[in-house]
Order: structure tokens, then C-alpha cells, then sequence
């Protein structure tokens, strides 16, 4: 420490006489400019301009090996001059922005010129107001107050129109501020390792400062620029900067510069942090984006508006990094898209579907009635057009065209959106709790239908706690750790130089934290678990670190999936070499030419020396479940110095010392989960690098595999082996022969995971397309997490570079964890379809009783303000509540829906139809004969502007009533029984109902002119409530009428083939590689992407429709095939195999319409 802080004086008396910011030796543009050398010429310029890093250091006031210091005044000196780690977010949408965005709504903008034409017209008295031509169009001669009234309904309408857009933009906005929160969230979870005051500490990105010495590993994504101080074996994937993918290794000596956001993807080191935030290299580029992000936007609003589709179509993805990928990468990285999610495609058909059905319906119910009072003014009573009541007619004419509208707001369920997000957004929030940390939110719902699960071995279905509970040495092998008296000294000598030298000195062994706990690993777990072994051997592996500190290793070959294998060199006293292997032990095993005896000697280690202990030792140890690694060594002579580089002569001939087995425990709760998982139709398979016996023991423990069944268990080459053809490429027929039966696939690479993944996605084999999800952890693990449809990573022992790929994040790595998932996941599906079926119901009686209603009666019995209250409340209340039912257990029971099942099942459409009778026939009864019934005048023909009669408002408080009690069978969606079954789990629900309750009665006692009601006296209110309740005894009836009885009964809103495989991907498939992997993938934007995409190939389809011909041709052809089958498509079987022929140009074009 002396030269230390002489050298610290030192550079105070310098400090003083520089005139740099803040006292630090080099500015802040110094530094920048710096940043932007790289290789020799960066050496150079350190070497030159600052006396080499050790230099540098001493400017900005930090100790290479020490770190800052930690003082509040100079960090927050720091802060100031250097700024801070942070890239400061896209400004969010203010509220207003939201407001106006909801207002671009096409009803709603109807709806407000119809009210605006409404209001203009009432405050206009027309001159031939008293004269008796204008017919009976003034019948009812009306009080002067009614007239005045005139202008509420417009008023009302606009008000409605206010608190839709409100609504709807407020949750916009929240649903934008949990993103926001998610994203801190995320980032607040990546921490990293820095040297401050001499110690290793764990801090968040967000906080790291210049001057700070950061630890660098494997598996890191770098939060700031550096130079490095001392590297091992380091290489890093520059791809996100620079599109090269190829690793640039990096030295102190050659290339010392380190940028933000590349990934470490072999070896470890130390940096000195030069440039943060905004300054850092990824911080420029998103400085430069921010900047010409505004602009840009401006830009795209035009595409936009020329057409929303096709603009969104030819965007690029921006890539996460920051879009900062050269061509070539954009063109690839649109190839491996990942389809849309299953629920979003069968939404946006299905709404496609209504929202046309809607607009039939208004159109004709508006020509109806114009018709209708046309005829019957100038026809029937032969009355002339006279100028003066011109007015009085745009009068009438505005009130029909009203009518339409409201019949096409409510015909569109525009709460469908809002149940999603609300669905999803609940979701996501309690999913927190159950340690799933969504960071796309589409995967929640995606992992509900899934079928499949890759799983890792290592710390997902086990513990991750390794501990040495064998090991053979000296030609012993002992079943427990032995005393260390019965081992020879020379042997025990190197044992624990070798196991305490040749591991990262990051991972340790600390104390417990709580009394009596266990002691708690830091680091590498495998090296922690032979750490453990050194003190099981009553020595300390720290003293020997001491002795050699990091500095002072010679070499080191880091761990990586290649190699499978760690060797450190270290220079002895006498100047020979000392290299000091671990590994797999078959690997290191196959190198070793000699092994050391019972006396310490080594002796010579033949082949068939090595099959007897791989039978009588090593498959013993990995039948009990154990890992079993290696540890060897190996001399080299001073002189001649060897090719360090030379890989393949350096690790062989080595001395094996022992092998040790180490067992890493299955998790108590995972057989548990695993069991529902098979029990809910999902596989799960195990792919790990581990030894196959290993991992076969490990997979009996778990239940992935039960003795006795037929199932495959292979290991990385032999699984390569089946899949390749002569050439070395992968078939995906060989791949269909192996998958199926595949259970464990052991020692295995990256690469054959994604394999794997995409193999079982891209099958064909079963009709339904598998959904699979991979956990992983590894930076090799990133193409298969992307590759998957839901990608898990690891939140405590995953590497930066598996979270950044994945779409959730595990925050206790555990695999029950998936468990959780999948059960929301079907929730949401779930609650969507709850949702649907009380919409459609309310949606189908609304449209037909105000069709006819206005047909016959020439008014709708739901006056529009009406209407927009029943819709307000049916969409966005009941979203509310039917989305946010929590999960059961029972969800767990079934198979997953796959992507081909209707949105609306049979029984859905069974329910939406019965309770859809029951209120037609209570309220045409109403309508038609509640005058008799309840001794009041009848509202009917009621003349423009007349008041609101008791009968109409019977009418419109007993639909509230049949809708709230219909809400209540809503709440099952398989034909159950007890529609009450844990009605109290959810408050929000008990709430909204009682809630929308009260407000209705409001309305009804004290809503008068603008709701059209008239109070009502006790005993109407109980028929009204009585007729609701007669909903749920209806809803009994309804169960027990069986599905099988009702062949008629259709799904709607399925995904075809069509819809199903965007059309380049078709073409490109083949391109797919790792490459195209990285490309970060932006959840939202592929989101809209991909339902943009479904309109425009909706729009193609009914072009194809509308040639006449072809239609009529297909027609014929499918009506054939669809006779024995139901044809489960809405729109008309022509679209069933007209997509068929589409998709496949050799499919004839008659296929079989129901299994499109």
C-alpha cells in the first residue's frame, strides 16, 4: 500500500497544476475520443499520451487493484464531471396524446358528427313548424319544455363519446407506465461485479462510475466502454456494434478497448471504466437514434396514413441495441420472425368478422327506416316535399342515421382490446409474484398453449448446490470423502494446489448467513463444489491464492462448450511450467497418458487402463446422479518455452491426479410439477451438457422418464448422427423420427439445442403445431431461447446475454416456476373467452332487438344514449372483471387448446345462443305486450321528442338486469355447473357487479330526459330483477341440453393454415441461422406487425372471393367434402379452401375444409 499512496500524492501535486475538469487527469472529451481507437493504435495512444494504463489510472484517481476508494464526495465528483451510467428513455405519450389518439376512432367519430348534426338541429326552429303539411312528422303536439329538451340526446351522446375515449386512453396510459415499470424493473435486476476499496462488491449497472475497476466473466454484457487492465483468455461478440459475428479476442497488450453492450463470450478479466451513459459507444447510438427519432416519426405517420398495413409491413425491425445493424442483418433478421401470438391472430379474425357483421346490420336498419318513412309520408299520404319542413325531415333522417350507428357501436366489441391488455397486464403483475418476470408480454398468453418444454438439468431441475461426495484418487475410490491422513501428502499436495489455482478467483466459499445454514457458494458452482472438497480435506485454498495471486497466472485456457475443459499455467520457482486441467472426465481423461499411483508416483495410463475405470468408476458415480470431473496436470521444461497457442500439443499428456463426483440434488418441489405438466399434455424433455448416465439418473428422480417405457435417451453425437444426412445437413424427416420419443438429450452443444427447438416448431408430424419452450441459461443458450416460442431464462445463474433473449425471466430459477406460467397463460386464454361469450350475447341481442325494433316500430327500444351506456358497461366493466378471475388449479387438468381450436367453442356458441333467445323472447314480449302486462301507456310510435314512457324504460332496465346476472354465467366457459365456484377469490368481480347495479338504478330513478328513463315504482323494479335472475336458472337449462344434440353449432374465430404461416416465411426458411437470432427481437412492434398482416391477407383472401367464377367453383368443391364434417370457419367455406389452395399450390383445392 506504501507506493500507493505516495503515488497518490503524487498525482494530487500533479492534479493541482492541471487544468482538467474537476481535478481529474483527462476530460471528459479525452476519454470519448479515446474510446473510438481500437487495437495496436489505442496501445499506442495509452502508451504514449498517458504512460500505459497504469497511468491512466493514476489520472482518474483509482488503484487498479483497489478500485475507488468509495468516498460519497468523490463519486458524487465523479457523477458530475463524467456523468452517470444511464441513457436517459423516449419521452412516454402525454395523457392528451393518448386522448386525441383514442379519439381517431371510425365510430366514434360518427357517432360525434351524428350528435353534432343532432345539436345543431334541435337549437333550429323551422318556420313551417306549426303548419299541419308536414305530417307525421309532427304529430305529437309537443309542451314547449320537451322541445327545448331536444338538444340533450346529441349532448348525451357526446358525453358518452367522452367517457369512452377517456377510458380507453387512461388504460392506454397505465398500461404504457407498467411497461415503463417493467423495463426499470428489469434493468434495476442486472447488477455487476466492481472492485471498490478492495473489495468485490455487486452493483447496479446503473451506478457505475469512470474510474471503477469492473470484473468481467463469461456470459457478461458490458454496461460501459472500458480499457482492460488483465485478461484471461478473453474474447467478445461485437456483432451488436460492428455486424461482424465473428469473437474478437482481446489482450492488454493488443486490444485493450472494451465497448458497452458487446457480450464477453469466453474467458474473464478486469476493466478500467472510461466512458458511461450517453458517452459509452452504445450510448452515442442511441443519442444519434433519440435525436433523429422525432423526425423519423414524422416520417412514418405519412406512410402511415397512405396505408396503415402495408407501412407497418415494410418498416425493419429496429433491433434492441438500437437498430445501429447494417442491411444485410435486417434482411435476415425479418426471415426468423416469430409468429404471432395464437390469441392476437384468432382476436383480430374474429373482431374482423363482427365488425363486418355490424356494419350489414346498421346499413340496412338505416335503410330500412328511411324507406319506410319515405313510403309512408310521400307515398301512402301522397304529401308533397315542402321547403319549409325540409328541416323537420334532416330531422328524422339524423335520428334514423343515429339509430344505425349506435347499432354498429354496439354490434363491434371494442372491449375485446381493452380484455386483452387488461388480461395480459393483470397477468403479468401476479406473475411477478410467482417469480416469472414477463418481459413480452404476448409470452404469457403464448406459454398457456404450449407442448412441449426443453428443459436444462442443472440448476432449473436441480438445486444448483454442488457438493463432492466421491471422488477416486490414488487408486482408490472412496464412496465418501476421505480423511485427508489416507491420502498421500505429495498427492494431496498437487490436489489442492491444482483444484485451488485452476478455478475463477471470483468463485468462493463464504460463511453462512444464517446460523447453522449451509455455507454459501459464490461464483461457479462446479468450482464451488471442489472448493468444498479442498476443506472436506482440512485445507484452505485461499492461502494458496494468496501465494499466486491473479496477476501471476502464466495462462489460462477459460471453460467454454468446446473445450469442456480449464486449464491454468503458473511459472514454478525454478522457471519450468505448470499446467493444471479440469474437466468432464471423459474428456480430460481421453488426454491423460499417466495417472498417479497410492504412493504418489504416476504411472502409466493406457487406453484400456482408462475403459476399466470409465466402466468401474466413472458410469458407477454418474448411475447415482453425480457429476464426475476430472482434475489433471502437466510439466513443461523452462526451455524451450512451448507455443502456448498450440492447443492441441498443450492439453495432452497429462497426469490425471483424481476424479471426483459431485452431486448436485433435484429440487424437492420439481417431480411435483413435472407430473402436472404431463398430467396438463405438455412434454418436457431435458437437454444438458452432462454425462448421459448422469442425466438419465437425474431424469428417473425428476419422472421425466418412468423404467420400462419406451423412450429415447441420447447424447449429443448420436442424436447428430440420426438427424444428418451423408452431407452433414439436418432433415427434418430424420429430426420427425427422433423428437417424439426424445427425453434426454445429453452432452449436449448449444447448437443442437436450437436444433432441437427448431426441429420440434418446424414439424409437421402432428396436425397441431408444437408450442415449445426452452429454459436456458448459457450465452450459447441465446439462439434456442430465441428460436423458441417462449423463452425462460435464468434470473439468478443466467448470463446477461440468455436474459436479453428470453421472454421470461425465472427469478429463482426454479422450474415450478413454469408451472405457474403455463397455468396463467391459460388463464388469460380462458378469461378472453369468458370475456367473448358474455360480449357476443349482449352484442347479438342488442343488434336484433334494435333492428327489428326499429324496423317495425321505427325507433330502437334502446334509445343510442342507452346503447353506449349497455356497451360501456358490458365492454369495459366486464373486461375488468371477467379478465382478472385468477388461475386455478384445475386449469392443469386439460390439454393445451393448440393453434387450430375456434376462439368460440361449441359450447360457448351454445351458451351465446340460449341466453340469446331468453332475452329476445323477454324483451319482444316486453316490447310488444307490456302495456297489457303492467297497465301502462304504450311507448310505442312515440313522436320526435316526446317523453320517456315507463314502457321502454322496463324494457331497458330489465336487458341491464339480464346482463348482469348473465355476467355471473359467464364466469364458466365448459359447461359447468356452479357458475358461483369461487366467486368471492375474486373482489374486483363481486365489485363491478354490485357496482354497475347501483348505477343503474340511478339512472333509471334520476337519468330522465338524457337516458330517456322514467322512474319506476318497487314493484316493476322486482320484475325487472326478476327477470334478470331468470337468467341463471336458464343458464341450467342450457347445460344440460348436450353438444352432441346441436350438430349445428360452429367454432368461430380459428386460425387457418393461411393465417398461420406469413408468406415470406414460406420461402426463406431455409436462411435461418444464429445470425439472424440475434437480432433482438421487439416484442410490441412484431405484435402489430403481425395483426396488420392478418388484415391484409384477410383483404387478399376476399379478393381471391370475389371473382365470381373461381368462388363458385370452390364452392361446389367444398360444400362436397364439408357435408360429413362441421365446417368451422364463420365467414363461408369458399374462405375455409380457398386458403388451403392458397397456401399450398400442389394441396388440391378441395381439401377437407375442417381440418383448415
Amino acid at each position: 500500500m506504501g507506493d500507493m499512496t505516495n503515488s497518490d500524492f503524487y498525482t494530487k501535486n500533479q492534479r493541482n497544476d492541471s487544468n482538467h475538469a474537476g481535478g481529474f487527469g483527462c476530460s471528459l472529451m479525452e476519454l470519448r475520443s479515446l474510446m473510438e481507437l481500437r487495437g495496436t493504435e489505442a496501445v499506442v495512444k495509452i502508451q504514449e499520451d498517458y504512460g500505459g494504463i497504469e497511468g491512466l489510472c493514476q489520472r482518474l484517481n483509482t488503484s487498479p487493484t483497489e478500485g475507488l476508494d468509495g468516498v460519497a464526495t468523490d463519486l458524487d465528483k465523479r457523477k458530475e464531471v463524467f456523468g452517470q451510467n444511464l441513457i436517459p428513455p423516449k419521452k412516454p405519450k402525454t395523457f392528451l396524446q393518448l386522448v386525441w389518439e383514442a379519439l381517431q376512432d371510425v365510430t366514434l367519430i360518427i357517432l360525434e358528427i351524428a350528435a353534432l348534426i343532432s345539436l345543431g338541429l334541435s337549437f333550429y326552429q323551422p318556420p313551417g313548424e306549426g303548419s299541419e303539411s308536414c305530417g307525421a312528422a309532427n304529430a305529437g303536439a309537443e309542451d314547449e319544455g320537451e322541445a327545448e329538451a331536444g338538444w340533450i340526446e346529441g349532448a348525451a351522446i357526446l358525453l358518452s363519446v367522452v367517457c369512452v375515449v377517456l377510458v380507453t386512453a387512461f388504460n392506454d396510459w397505465s398500461k404504457e407506465k407498467q411497461f415503463r415499470g417493467l423495463q426499470s424493473r428489469i434493468e434495476q435486476e442486472q447488477k455487476f461485479q466492481v472492485v471498490r476499496g478492495g473489495q468485490v462488491i455487486q452493483l447496479p449497472v446503473a451506478d457505475i462510475l469512470v474510474g471503477d475497476i469492473a470484473q468481467i466473466k463469461y456470459g457478461d454484457l458490458l454496461p460501459a466502454d472500458g480499457i482492460l487492465i488483465q485478461g484471461n483468455d478473453l474474447k467478445i461478440d461485437e456483432s451488436s456494434l460492428t455486424g461482424e459475428s465473428d469473437h474478437v479476442r482481446k489482450s492488454a497488450d493488443k486490444d485493450p478497448m472494451l465497448l458497452s453492450g458487446t457480450h464477453v463470450m469466453e474467458g474473464s478479466g478486469r476493466m478500467l471504466v472510461t466512458a458511461i451513459g450517453v458517452n459509452s459507444q452504445t450510448g452515442i447510438i442511441f443519442t444519434l437514434l433519440g435525436a433523429g427519432g422525432e423526425e423519423e416519426e414524422k416520417k412514418e405517420k405519412k406512410v402511415k396514413k397512405q396505408d396503415g398495413a402495408a407501412a407497418m409491413e415494410m418498416q425493419p425491425l429496429k433491433s434492441a441495441e438500437g437498430g445501429e445493424t447494417d442491411d444485410k442483418e435486417k434482411k435476415k433478421a425479418n426471415v426468423s420472425k416469430k409468429e404471432k401470438s395464437v390469441l392476437q391472430g384468432k382476436l383480430t379474425k374474429l373482431a374482423v368478422q363482427i365488425g363486418k357483421a355490424g356494419l350489414v346490420m346498421s346499413a340496412i336498419t338505416v335503410i330500412i327506416l328511411v324507406l319506410y318513412f319515405a313510403v309512408d309520408n310521400f307515398v301512402l299520404q301522397k304529401r308533397p316535399w315542402l321547403p319549409e319542413c325540409t328541416p323537420v325531415y334532416i330531422q328524422y333522417f339524423v335520428k334514423f342515421f343515429i339509430i344505425g350507428v349506435t347499432v354498429l357501436v354496439v354490434a363491434v366489441p371494442e372491449g375485446l382490446p381493452l380484455a386483452v391488455t387488461i388480461s395480459l397486464a393483470y397477468s403479468v403483475k401476479k406473475m411477478m409474484k410467482d417469480n416469472n418476470l414477463v418481459r413480452h408480454l404476448d409470452a404469457c398468453e403464448t406459454m398457456g398453449n404450449a407442448t412441449a418444454i426443453c428443459s436444462d438439468k442443472t440448476g432449473t431441475l436441480t438445486t444448483n448446490r454442488m457438493t463432492a461426495v466421491q471422488c477416486y484418487v490414488s487408486d482408490v475410490h472412496y464412496k465418501e470423502i476421505p480423511d485427508p491422513s489416507s491420502i498421500p501428502p505429495k498427492t494431496l499436495e498437487i490436489l489442492v494446489n491444482s483444484i485451488s489455482l485452476n478455478s475463477a478467483y471470483t468463485t468462493k466459499i463464504l460463511p453462512p448467513d444464517k446460523e447453522g445454514g449451509l455455507p454459501k457458494q459464490v461464483g461457479n458452482k462446479t468450482e464451488c463444489g471442489l472448493l468444498g472438497l479442498v476443506l472436506d480435506l482440512k485445507r484452505d485454498y485461499q492461502t494458496v491464492r494468496n501465494q499466486i495471486p491473479e496477476e501471476k497466472l502464466y495462462k489460462v485456457y477459460t471453460f467454454n462448450s468446446v473445450r469442456k475443459s480449464m486449464s491454468t499455467v503458473i511459472k514454478l520457482p525454478d522457471g519450468s511450467f505448470r499446467m493444471h486441467s479440469k474437466g468432464a472426465s471423459e474428456i480430460i481423461l481421453k488426454k491423460c497418458s499417466r495417472i498417479l499411483n497410492e504412493t504418489g508416483e504416476a504411472r502409466i495410463f493406457r487406453p484400456r487402463d482408462r475403459d476399466e475405470m470409465v466402466k468401474k468408476v466413472i458410469e458407477p458415480m454418474a448411475c447415482d446422479g453425480l457429476r464426475t470431473i476430472c482434475v489433471a496436470y502437466r510439466d513443461f521444461p523452462a526451455d524451450p518455452e512451448p507455443n502456448w497457442e498450440d492447443e492441441n500439443n498443450i492439453l495432452t499428456e497429462l497426469t490425471a491426479i483424481c476424479v471426483v463426483g459431485i452431486e448436485d440434488p433435484v429440487r424437492p418441489e420439481v417431480p411435483d410439477a413435472i407430473q402436472k405438466c404431463q398430467r396438463a399434455g405438455i412434454t418436457v424433455r431435458m437437454v444438458t451438457g452432462d454425462n448421459i448416465n448422469t442425466a438419465r439418473a437425474i431424469a428417473i428422480k425428476c419422472g421425466i422418464i418412468h423404467p420400462g417405457e419406451d423412450f429415447l435417451c441420447i447424447d449429443g453425437k448420436e442424436f447428430n448422427r440420426r438427424i444428418r444426412n451423408e452431407k452433414g445437413e439436418v432433415e427434418q424427416e430424420r429430426i420427425d423420427k427422433v423428437w417424439p420419443k426424445l427425453r434426454v438429450l445429453a452432452r449436449s452443444s448449444p447448437t443442437d439445442k436450437h436444433t432441437l427447438v427448431k426441429g420440434i416448431i418446424d414439424s409437421t408430424l402432428v396436425e397441431q403445431r408444437q408450442v415449445v419452450a426452452v429454459t436456458g441459461d448459457g450465452t450459447n443458450d441465446g439462439p434456442a431461447l430465441k428460436k423458441a416460442d417462449v423463452g425462460f431464462a435464468m434470473g439468478i445463474a443466467g448470463t446477461d446475454v440468455a436474459k436479453e433473449a428470453s421472454d421470461i425471466i425465472l427469478t429463482d430459477d426454479n422450474f415450478s416456476s413454469i408451472v405457474k406460467a403455463v397455468m396463467w397463460g391459460r388463464n388469460v386464454y380462458d378469461s378472453i373467452s369468458k370475456f367473448l361469450q358474455f360480449q357476443l350475447t349482449v352484442n347479438v341481442v342488442a343488434v336484433i332487438v334494435a333492428f327489428t325494433g326499429a324496423c317495425i316500430t321505427q325507433d330502437s327500444p334502446l334509445k343510442a344514449v342507452q346503447m353506449l351506456w349497455v356497451n360501456l358497461i358490458m365492454d369495459t366493466f366486464a373486461s375488468l372483471a371477467l379478465a382478472t378471475e385468477p388461475p386455478t388449479e384445475s386449469l392443469l387438468m386439460r390439454k393445451p387448446y393448440g393453434r387450430n381450436k375456434p376462439l368460440i367453442s361449441s359450447t360457448m356458441t351454445k351458451n351465446i345462443l340460449g341466453h340469446g333467445v331468453y332475452q329476445l323472447i323477454i324483451i319482444f314480449t316486453l316490447l310488444f305486450a307490456g302495456e297489457q302486462i303492467f297497465d301502462i301507456d304504450s311507448g310505442r310510435n312515440a313522436p320526435l321528442h316526446s317523453p320517456p314512457s315507463e314502457h321502454y324504460t322496463i324494457i331497458f332496465n330489465t336487458f341491464v338486469m339480464m346482463q348482469l346476472f348473465n355476467e355471473i354465467n359467464a364466469r364458466k366457459i365448459h359447461g359447468e355447473r356452479n357458475v358461483f365456484d369461487g366467486i368471492f377469490r375474486n373482489p374486483i368481480f363481486c365489485s363491478i357487479v354490485l357496482g354497475t347495479f347501483a348505477i343503474q338504478i340511478v339512472i333509471v330513478q334520476f337519468g330522465g330526459k338524457p337516458f330517456s328513463c322514467s322512474p319506476l315504482d318497487l314493484e316493476k323494479w322486482m320484475w325487472c330483477v326478476f327477470l334478470g335472475l331468470g337468467e341463471l336458472v336458464w343458464g341450467q337449462v342450457i347445460s344440460t341440453i348436450p353438444n352432441s344434440k346441436l350438430r349445428f353449432l360452429k367454432g368461430a374465430g380459428q386460425l387457418t393454415k393461411k393465417d398461420e404461416m406469413p408468406e415470406e416465411d414460406q420461402n426463406e426458411d431455409q436462411e435461418e441461422i444464429d445470425h439472424a437470432e440475434r437480432e433482438l427481437r421487439r416484442g410490441q412492434i412484431l405484435w402489430f406487425r403481425g395483426l396488420n398482416r392478418i388484415q391484409t391477407q384477410i383483404d387478399v383472401v376476399n379478393t381471391f372471393k370475389s371473382g365470381t367464377s373461381f368462388q363458385g367453383a370452390l364452392r361446389r368443391q367444398s360444400s362436397t367434402t364439408s357435408q360429413n364434417q362441421d365446417v368451422t370457419n364463420v365467414s363461408s367455406p369458399s374462405h375455409v379452401s380457398l386458403c388451403n389452395a392458397l397456401s399450398s399450390p400442389t394441396s388440391t383445392a378441395a381439401a377437407p375444409s375442417g381440418q383448415c
